[in-house]
């Protein structure tokens, strides 16, 4: 059963289905412009928390400057009503995880901060899964982008080496 009725949206967008770790929470997530979109509602069954709480919360951050509501907010025409929906994409998604309190908003920032810290101290985080489906995403495949950029800091080290080579070379008379 679907939590949110298909909407209308751009033909570059994706519909993406998030399912929980125990496979009871399922919502479907828009992707469009490298960025997932959701609305109040599916942020509360996300997070486990009344709309209000993720209304007060969206507010809070646009209030305090943490976020622009004109570049993380999108209205959008919803299939099954007249009026537009607001969306919300992941920064704003991220502000409310790391603000609602719920035993959902805890696994969320336990999930984010271990992405966080693996990049800080790796310099990278990567989702092996994803990569090895090699599925594109709004027209972009990350696993080709992550293939040439591999290239790149190889070609770099290579002209890295040949520079300690040429200095060598050329410091060989003075030793």
């Amino acid at each position: 059963m679907s939590l949110h009725p298909k909407f209308s949206k751009p033909p570059s967008s994706q519909i993406l289905l998030y399912a929980s770790t125990d496979g009871r929470q399922k919502i479907e997530v828009m992707l469009e412009n490298e960025t997932v979109w959701l609305s109040q509602d599916q942020m509360s069954q996300l997070f486990g928390r009344d709309q209000s709480v993720i209304s007060r919360h969206i507010k809070n951050a646009y209030t305090e400057g943490e976020l622009q509501e004109k570049s993380t907010m999108q209205n959008m025409h919803n299939a099954n009503s007249d009026k537009p929906v607001a969306y919300y994409n992941l920064d704003v998604i991220i502000s409310v995880g790391y603000r609602v309190k719920s035993v959902r908003g805890t696994q969320f920032r336990i999930w984010a901060t271990q992405q966080l810290k693996e990049y800080l101290i790796k310099g990278f985080v990567m989702n092996d899964e994803r990569l090895a489906e090699g599925k594109i995403v709004s027209g972009v495949s990350y696993f080709d982008e992550l293939l040439q950029r591999v290239r790149a800091i190889r070609a770099s080290e290579k002209n890295l080496y040949q520079k300690v080579r040429d200095i060598f070379a050329t410091s060989t008379p003075f030793f």
